[in-house]
């Protein structure tokens, strides 16, 4: 099947019109709704988490602290800066403890979102270096760390590890990494985009989990669906020094109150629902890899299984394209939508989706995962 970029954009464009109609699906995010939509949440539920009768925010104070603060405690940290993006928080944060340890070395998964997603930006723009730890799709252990050979100011750990397949460590080897860093003298930040849902598989609050590291990094518009931002939370001199680096990075925006309401709205309604849409993530996961063998298929993978988050893997033996067009197809037939976002080749004709599920997720059945699976397997093998 030859593709296009036009191609890709067509079906994309048929995909978010399924999502925006009544179709079934295991997610829908609320960046694929319309302006008005979005808009018209904002008015209507903002009032709930805060005053809209006060003065709006000017370059970070009124709403923008109020977030601060909430997510400061949430943590158990001092203090926390709001950011417009985490690429640019943990950037920060990382050049701060380069300062204060003196060493400008980073030890890192090499799957690290500053590794995979940010164009090498932690050397090019904040001067730093980087030490891979392991190739291995998971996260380093404590002997790995003991054995870079060299010294370094930083260990910064993805909870959980997104290309990996959004794997955890157990509670255990988590202490046992952190240990082993303080060992070198090192410090220990938390790349925690979704670490809000990872409590469930630590059996841990978030307060305890972050309190193992010197600093945490945490986004707003992944698992809570706000429209944007990050916060970094840590000791109070390191924030205050942030807040610094944050202005000379261009990100002292003049008002971020929409982004900063739809935080707050995060956490106050998707943030208690995380632990359920974990717990049902693991019934969707075997429901979709019993429903993909019962079709017939000769190779299918879910990974990992039982998921540690709401989120993992599905691979399959097929290109992109072709999986992204019976998906679409599938939907377009029976008003189910099972995979939701792109597919991305992953070596000689496999491709790999990253699944989510959330509200609408909960309303599917095992047994119902299973049917829309097997079926989506038959229409591969009937494409041939």
């Amino acid at each position: 099947m030859n593709d296009s970029a036009n191609d890709q954009a067509a079906r994309r464009a048929r995909r978010l019109e399924l999502l925006r109609s009544s179709v079934r699906t295991l997610t829908r995010p609320g960046f694929r709704s319309t302006l008005r939509e979005r808009l018209e949440d904002l008015v209507e539920a903002a009032g709930s988490v805060h005053d809209l009768d006060e003065p709006s925010d000017i370059y970070g104070d009124g709403v923008v602290e109020a977030l601060e603060r909430r997510v400061a405690a949430l943590l158990g940290m001092e203090d926390a800066a709001f950011f417009p993006s985490g690429t640019m928080a943990q950037q920060v944060a990382l050049r701060c403890w380069a300062g204060r340890t003196g060493n400008r070395a980073v030890a890192l998964h090499p799957l690290g979102h500053p590794e995979v997603h940010e164009r090498n930006a932690l050397v090019e723009v904040g001067g730093l270096r980087t030490l891979r730890l392991t190739d291995e799709p998971r996260l380093p252990t404590p002997q790995e760390i003991r054995d870079v050979g060299e010294p370094f100011g930083a260990l910064m750990v993805e909870l959980p590890l997104r290309d990996a397949g959004f794997v955890l460590p157990t509670w255990e080897e988590l202490t046992a990494t952190v240990e082993a860093a303080r060992e070198l003298d090192a410090v220990v930040h938390f790349d925690g985009a979704r670490l809000w849902e990872s409590t469930v598989h630590f059996g841990r609050p978030l307060e305890e989990i972050a309190g193992l590291a010197d600093s945490v990094y945490v986004s707003f518009y992944k698992s809570l669906d706000g429209f944007s931002g990050a916060v970094l939370a840590g000791p109070a001199p390191l924030v205050d020094e942030a807040r610094v680096w944050r202005h000379r990075y261009g990100g002292q925006v003049f008002q971020q109150f929409p982004a900063a309401l739809s935080a707050l709205l995060g956490l106050e309604r998707e943030l208690p629902r995380l632990p359920e849409y974990v717990a049902h993530a693991k019934v969707v996961a075997g429901a979709l890899a019993e429903g993909l063998a019962a079709g017939g298929l000769p190779w299918a993978r879910v990974h990992p299984e039982p998921p540690h988050t709401h989120q993992f893997q599905v691979w399959l033996p097929y290109a992109p394209e072709l999986l992204e067009e019976m998906a679409i197809r599938q939907a377009e037939g029976t008003g189910r939508l099972l995979f939701v976002a792109d597919w991305h080749a992953r070596g000689p004709g496999i491709s790999c989706h990253e699944t989510t599920v959330s509200a609408p997720g909960l309303e599917w059945t095992a047994e119902e995962v299973r049917e829309a699976a097997r079926d989506f397997a038959e229409r591969l093998l009937a494409r041939g």
